[in-house]
């Protein structure tokens, strides 16, 4: 993998993106090509439209990051990539048509818009046909070596055998008298010299995966390693990289302490997000409010009380703020207490499934934004019922209230809907890592992938 604003990416994600991009400048200049020979122009020299080629790129290239072609099911499935990549490119275009609107003269021709469209096409889906049994393939996958043969190695086993893993485990080695979970490791006794084991395998990294470190540490051993250029990593920070969560039943405080990550760099960084925040906020207001005066009136339509409603929840450093929504549920819906939403929840109105699927019930909480009490990315802000028992049942859920709240985050774009406290464990563990990993790269991945979710209604309930 590829670390990128300290955020991980694929091998196999970074060499498709870059020859997309490519094929899309290529499907650019090949659609005003021909249009030039259709209409008898001279085309000229390419380096006269670099400019329109770079935004027609860039902007279908972001559309494809934010439907979700570069995800884990799109590398695997062609049907799934050729649904997302029509999506895209359908998308792309709108998006340069609003550009040729606001910039005329810097982007393509509208006539070309056609040709570079179809051609676009052909040459994406194309490229995944050509790669596609390739991209999983163990020329993209790290050779990974295990110390441990216990129930973490099990789990790293497991991780491997997915399709859209990274990394092929090559070898387990036991380092206890235990006996082992994975049957198939060797024990450290029956290894001359491990570095020479490790260089003869071919291994690119070795994960530590120990059950119990004390007294099975190969020190000497790890070193030689280390100064030979093979990685070496534990096993929480091989998690966190592999999965894009902090994984909670192995992390401890001192991993936390002493890993990358919490820097103290974030001045600039919350500046320019909150300045962002501002910005965007107010132009959603604008943009929105005959949406939402539209959907209140809906609301109050379809059932009685009110269009909107406010509710507490708890935000930065864990003090409590009011949200506004518009209301998705009936006014008796929390008669008996506060209780997480159900799959189907028989509380929500008929306009209120529908707001939810679409995310419209979101669009007051813009107000919220711009007060300063939320940002667009970070962490769901939970009801205070519900923080005071999962801080007792969760470990390190107060860490969690270290960023600012958010509308949209990478808990909700990695993982679905759910209401149980297993669920709350699992969504804790993509927020500590947005907590510990935040960067304002990260919260324009988060951005773009939300439309993902909104499109494909994941998530929403």
């Amino acid at each position: 993998m590829i670390r990128l604003f300290k955020h991980y990416i694929p091998h196999s994600v970074l060499l498709l993106g870059l020859l997309d991009f490519i094929l899309l400048m290529a499907a650019g200049e090949v659609g005003w090509q021909v249009r030039a020979h259709q209409i008898g122009m001279d085309p000229g020299l390419v380096p006269l439209r670099m400019t329109p080629l770079l935004i027609f790129a860039a902007l279908v290239q972001t559309a494809m990051i934010a439907v979700g072609v570069y995800g884990s099911e799109a590398l695997r499935s062609l049907r799934y990539a050729t649904a997302r990549l029509l999506v895209a490119i359908s998308l792309g275009i709108i998006a340069l048509s609003v550009v040729y609107f606001l910039l005329p003269g810097h982007t393509l021709w509208r006539s070309n818009l056609l040709y570079a469209m179809f051609l676009s096409m052909g040459s994406l889906v194309s490229i995944r046909l050509l790669l596609g049994g390739l991209l999983g393939t163990a020329a993209f996958r790290r050779r990974v070596l295990v110390l441990g043969a216990g129930a973490r190695a099990e789990r790293l086993r497991k991780l491997g055998e997915k399709p859209e893993s990274g990394f092929a485990i090559v070898g387990y080695i036991g380092m206890s008298s235990v006996a082992p979970v994975v049957i198939e490791a060797i024990h450290r006794d029956a290894i001359n010299n491990l570095t020479r084991y490790v260089e003869n395998l071919g291994v690119s990294e070795v994960v530590l995966a120990l059950e119990e470190r004390r007294n099975a540490l190969p020190l000497k051993d790890l070193l030689r390693i280390k100064t030979t250029g093979v990685h070496v990593n534990d096993f929480s920070t091989f998690m966190e990289r592999e999965t894009g969560r902090v994984d909670l039943d192995t992390v401890n405080p001192s991993w936390l302490i002493f890993s990358d990550g919490f820097s103290s760099g974030r001045a600039i960084s919350s500046a320019s997000k909150r300045l962002f925040d501002i910005a965007v906020s107010l132009l959603l207001l604008v943009l929105t409010l005959p949406v939402i005066v539209l959907f209140a009136i809906l609301v109050k339509l379809d059932s009685k009380g009110p269009a909107f409603f406010r509710q507490t929840r708890v935000g930065l450093y864990g003090e409590t703020f009011d949200v506004i929504k518009l209301r998705s549920m009936r006014t008796d819906a929390e008669v008996n207490g506060a209780q997480f939403a159900q799959e189907n929840d028989p509380r929500v109105t008929r306009i209120g499934r529908m707001i939810r699927q679409l995310r419209i019930d979101e669009l007051p909480q813009t107000w919220t934004v711009l007060t300063g009490k939320m940002s667009f990315v970070g962490p769901r802000p939970e009801r205070p019922e519900f923080v005071a028992s999962l801080e007792d049942e969760l470990p390190y859920y107060a860490e969690r209230h270290m960023v600012k709240p958010g509308i949209t985050g990478w808990a909700q774009i990695n993982y679905p809907y759910g209401a149980s406290l297993e669920d709350s464990r699992h969504k804790l563990e993509y927020d500590l890592y947005y907590a510990k990993n935040y960067t304002p790269f990260l919260d324009l991945l988060i951005l773009l992938q939300t439309l993902r979710v909104v499109l494909w209604h994941e998530g929403a309930r």
